[in-house]
């Protein structure tokens, strides 16, 4: 008994997490529960983080074993610091820049709040290969919640593809979204990591805890809602089930287990990272990977054999030589084995490979680029598009999309193939959203991802890629629009929109020499109809007002409500100043003529006051004021009638003059 150990002693070890108690770290929860880092012989303690931990100090600083990291470890290990990838547990990062309604395009970021957190370096990269200049973004401390958007303290700021868009949905609010992956930006996304201290020192124990997390990850994505409920009882109470669901349905594509192993580390797209970053200063060209990557195979100790036969031959030449012979034939005959093994397992690997092409909902193609012909289509297509593989090879590509689309991307391919063949950016990945005509006819919009490509062994180049189906995206994306540019009760246009048509019919009112005018108008009455018969009816009438001041005006012009019973009329040109009296008034006759609502006869009328372009005001804050003072002056003399407004009196300006 001297030298019997505590043979169930278990090591004790700690993770560092890289931010709070959530679906985001479900593998390593499963693992701990399921007893794969006891069974490791680890006793191991998950540690939350916030906005004042950093991981990778922790980890560093002995505090913890193992963290959690971005691909932003690159960047740490340029640093100096002794970091090494142990394996990645999502293959594409969630990272997405979330920006308000107004933020229609990365440019329109220049001079404006940005809020980016830590370990997000990702999205510089981004933003500096869409030209964006960084040094007239103002970068700012993250709010570390969809808030800090909504409540304005930024116009744009990071986020996760799982948390965000959460909230935003709940709230209503028409936020946008610009991924990195547009611009040919894949980068990993959370990253197994430790020390080369660790390594060195526990080299087994590194070993066991990274098979471990990687079990835990799979028991995870196979039994989603057992962990969901693990998460809740012992980890984040406060989360409900319907965002940890749809934390769980963003984060578990991110694995990709379906195509390759969970863990799995690719040297070049690692390479392509750190090339990526090198791009915009943050590491050095070529920067070397060595020492960085944790190769999970066992060591090669194929130099102990050569050198123990060598021991042998010297020692006992005729035995050695048996031996070698003997060595030898059991070596064939096992390569024999392996050969056929390998072949299974290859035989194995294609029809899985092809059952997983044949059923996915993705279309993997390959084009000739010359020809503008599929040479390979995979049959989900027909789902798709509703062509049949045989029907889309036979197909020339303008065939298969609208006329304007397809011009705009043929331009596109041949610039693309220049910059292929010039050898620059032989890696780079081509990101586009199309709409695509179906066999009946039909548009659907797709999001295609593709590579140029030279085949092996034609020596031709293709272009490999994957469509993706993002109608329903598209479509929530312009009903989104659609809602942060009008108003929600008429469907009129709102202030916003209404602003950036004014500032369109100013900008070529003074370019063409052009005339026009805006009213406000104001309903007479609606607040006693509103406060007597209730909001639903109110709502009704003013639904009714505003259909009846389109039928008042060209298709050119606008009726936009502006809150309340307040509506604006943007008459884009006039011809005297007659014309738009002429509006002004049959608007007002509209409004006297009795309102149908449900059961009630309701007589309102309207006051309007009007200002003319560019007599009284160059801008729209000029314009707007002087309708609205014109409009109170109309209250003023009785209601129900039309001012101009006017600094000289009652004259009217000569806009023919």
């Amino acid at each position: 008994m001297l030298f019997a150990s505590p043979a169930f002693a278990l090591d004790a070890v700690s993770l560092q997490l890289k931010w709070t108690h959530a679906f985001q770290f479900a593998g390593y929860y499963a693992a701990l529960e399921q007893g794969y880092y006891r069974d490791a012989g680890l006793d191991v303690a998950l540690k939350e983080a916030d906005s004042e931990i950093n991981p990778v100090n922790e980890v560093l600083e002995g505090r913890s074993q193992y963290g959690v990291g971005t691909s932003s470890l690159l960047l740490e290990r340029a640093a100096g610091k002794p970091v090494v990838a142990l394996a990645v547990v999502f293959q594409q990062s969630p990272y997405e820049i979330y920006a308000a309604p107004n933020i229609h395009k990365l440019s329109d970021l220049v001079g404006k709040r940005f809020m980016l957190e830590p370990q997000s370096q990702e999205l510089l990269a981004y933003l500096k290969r869409e030209g964006i200049p960084l040094d007239r973004i103002q970068q700012m401390p993250h709010s570390f919640d969809a808030e800090g958007l909504m409540k304005g303290k930024a116009e744009a700021m990071s986020g996760y593809m799982s948390n965000e868009p959460f909230y935003f949905h709940q709230a209503q609010y028409p936020y946008q979204t610009f991924s990195p992956r547009s611009a040919g930006i894949d980068f990993y996304g959370d990253n197994l990591f430790t020390t080369e201290k660790e390594l060195r020192e526990h080299p087994q124990r590194v070993k066991a805890f990274r098979a471990a997390s990687l079990r835990g990850w799979q028991y995870a994505k196979e039994h989603r809602d057992e962990v969901i409920a693990l998460i809740r009882a012992k980890y984040a109470a406060h989360y409900s089930g319907e965002y940890l669901r749809f934390e769980s349905d963003q984060m578990i594509p991110l694995l990709q287990p379906d195509l390759i192993e969970i863990g799995y580390m690719n040297s070049n797209r690692w390479r392509h990272i750190a090339d990526t970053y090198a791009d915009i200063g943050l590491l050095p060209k070529q920067f070397s990977l060595q020492g960085f990557l944790y190769d999970a195979s066992e060591p090669d100790l194929s130099w102990f054999y050569r050198w123990l036969l060598v021991a042998l031959v010297l020692t006992l030449v005729v035995v050695s030589v048996a031996l070698y012979i003997l060595r030898i034939n059991r070596r064939l005959q096992n390569s024999n084995s392996e050969l056929a093994s390998a072949q299974q397992a290859l035989a194995k690997s294609e029809k899985h490979y092809r059952l997983l092409v044949d059923n996915m909902r993705d279309v993997i193609w390959i084009l000739d680029p010359l020809t503008l012909r599929f040479r390979y289509t995979s049959p989900s297509v027909e789902s798709f598009r509703g062509f049949t593989v045989e029907e889309m090879m036979d197909m020339p590509m303008d065939k298969t999309l609208p006329p304007a689309a397809f011009a705009a991307l043929a331009q596109k391919m041949r610039d693309y193939m220049t910059e292929y063949l010039s050898g620059r950016n032989p890696d780079k990945v081509y990101v586009e959203e199309l709409p695509m005509l179906r066999k009946d006819g039909s548009v659907v919009w797709g999001e295609v991802i593709a590579r140029y490509l030279r085949n092996e062994e034609t020596g031709q180049v293709e272009i490999h890629g994957v469509t993706r189906d993002i109608s329903e995206r598209k479509a929530a994306q312009e009903t989104m629009h659609h809602m942060a540019m009008h108003d929600l009760l008429t469907g009129l246009p709102n202030r916003t929109l209404l602003n950036d048509r004014l500032q369109q019919a100013l900008a070529a009112s003074k370019r063409e020499h052009t005339h026009g005018a805006l009213m406000f108008i104001d309903l007479d009455k609606f607040k006693q109809i509103n406060d007597t018969l209730g909001h639903e009816i109110g709502d009704k009438l003013l639904v009714q007002a505003g259909a009846r001041m389109l039928e008042c005006v060209r298709e050119t012009d606008t009726v936009a409500r502006i809150g309340g019973d307040e509506f604006i009329v943007l008459l884009r040109t006039i011809d005297a100043v007659q014309d738009a009296l002429n509006v002004a008034d049959k608007i007002c006759a509209a409004m006297r003529q009795p309102f149908a609502v449900e059961d009630f006869h309701l007589n309102i009328s309207c006051s309007i006051g009007v200002a003319l372009y560019p007599e009284h005001g160059s801008d729209g804050v000029e314009l707007s004021k002087n309708a609205d003072i014109a409009m109170y002056q109309a209250k003023e003399h009785g209601r129900d009638g039309v001012e101009l407004f006017s600094t000289y009196g009652k004259s009217l300006p000569d806009i023919n003059a």
